[in-house]
């Protein structure tokens, strides 16, 4: 282990270099293992496995993660340290401990209930557990990846993203070749991330030299007051991006819920794409807004607003010229069999597309009321949305099925934006 951290710990002087290509790496890593993991379940182990599969990894999973994330990753990386009023590595790792607890705790019983109700099968239960534990782990090993960025090395972010990603996909993949069984495959991929955030983070931040391992009395209380209301926003925050899919998993079946979840793909690609403009800039956001320097906080903000829109409109371009296209090949990759079962849904794939660009517009104004410290203000937005999403996405999806998915998370996306837009333009404006 030791022999690795060496490895991977950078020691030149081109830092800012390695921190921005490594970090495009491993998300670029992070979110096309999704796409292919997405391609290939269906086409190994058929559609309603696939169905299954993006239930488990895409929905629930994603939002036990955000369970035991708890959303501090922006709030740690912005953290000044103790010396500046802000809480030690030591304290969050403890306080992540406890969310990692609570996360496995609520998907055994989501699952048992699912269960016993009879709305799963075991087979399906299990599985859709044992993916939620896959993405628990991805949540735990974040307290050391937020750290890694707050002591000025995003590049072992990347690094690690990029690691876990490839063996854990490569160790899942084969043992669903080998065994035929999504469960197993499962199973295998749980201990395959276990031993890469071991051996990726565990190991490597001994190695950093400023690292506070310290846990003050009371310091786990106080952070709970301080980020409850912004664990809440950010729980309803994947409710409400994953509304439309939970709907679908409710109202229609397993081979819906995969093919929704393949045309929603270009949503993971275009908040990639601005993960790669916005992670890089929260500190410099954060040194303009704590020095009082709007000037500069307006002109980063402008500048990344006006690369997600220009993105965002060639993506809608091209999904208008070539969508059908890309589906058709998409149709082609699943094998035979599956002719027709996606290119049908092209008015949906493009109203996603748009919706997608809202969503990454909306994120770049939950970061600035992030930085902002305006948990109040995020926590509003979201529950007036949460609310909105939990009434419509049934009923569209109910009466419209797959189209209707589409059009519910596209609307849920602009009230999202126009929600964050209007209180980040009310504070800059107070501020000149």
């Amino acid at each position: 282990m030791k022999r690795l951290s060496q490895l991977l710990i950078y020691r030149g002087s081109r830092i800012e270099q390695q921190n921005m290509a490594w970090n495009m790496l491993g998300s670029f890593c992070y979110a096309f293992a999704s796409m292919v993991l997405s391609f290939l379940v269906m086409r190994l182990a058929g559609e309603d496995a696939g169905g299954v599969f993006a239930v488990g990894y895409s929905a629930f999973g994603q939002q036990m993660f955000t369970l035991a994330y708890f959303g501090l990753r922006p709030f740690q990386v912005t953290d000044g340290g103790v010396e500046n009023g802000g809480y030690a590595f030591g304290e969050y790792r403890r306080f992540r401990k406890l969310t990692v607890g609570l996360a496995v705790a609520a998907s055994a019983v989501f699952s048992f209930w699912m269960a016993a109700g009879g709305t799963y099968g075991g087979e399906k239960a299990l599985t859709v557990f044992l993916l939620a534990l896959y993405k628990i782990i991805d949540g735990y090993a974040d307290v050391y990846e937020s750290e890694f960025q707050r002591q000025g090395s995003l590049y072992l972010t990347g690094k690690s993203n990029t690691f876990r990603t490839v063996f854990s996909v490569a160790v899942f993949l084969g043992g669903l070749i080998w065994t035929k069984r999504l469960a197993w495959a499962c199973l295998a991929s749980v201990f395959a991330q276990a031993l890469g955030v071991a051996a990726c983070n565990f190991s490597v931040i001994g190695a950093l030299p400023k690292v506070d391992y310290g846990c003050r009395k009371g310091s786990i209380r106080r952070m709970l007051s301080e980020t409850g209301l912004l664990f809440l926003s950010v729980f309803l925050d994947f409710y409400i991006f994953s509304a439309a899919k939970y709907a679908i998993d409710s109202r229609l079946n397993d081979a819906a819920s995969g093919y929704f979840n393949l045309i929603f793909m270009p949503t993971s690609v275009i908040y990639l794409v601005a993960n790669f403009v916005i992670r890089p800039f929260l500190t410099r956001m954060t040194m303009c807004w704590n020095q009082g320097d709007m000037k500069g906080l307006k002109k980063i903000v402008a500048k990344i607003s006006g690369i997600i829109l220009g993105l965002t409109v060639l993506a809608l371009g091209g999904c208008l010229c070539l969508g059908g296209f890309v589906l058709r090949i998409m149709e082609s990759l699943l094998g035979s069999g599956y002719e027709g079962a996606l290119s049908v849904y092209q008015p949906a794939f493009t109203v996603i597309v748009l919706g997608g660009g809202f969503y990454a517009l909306a994120n770049l104004m939950y970061y600035c009321l992030v930085v902002m410290r305006r948990q109040r203000l995020i926590f509003l937005v979201y529950l007036v949305t949460g609310a909105g999403a939990a009434i419509l996405a049934p009923r569209l999806v109910s009466q419209f099925g797959i189209p209707g998915a589409a059009f519910s998370y596209c609307l849920f996306m602009v009230m999202l934006l126009a929600g964050f837009g209007l209180m980040v333009l009310g504070k800059l404006a107070k501020t000149r």
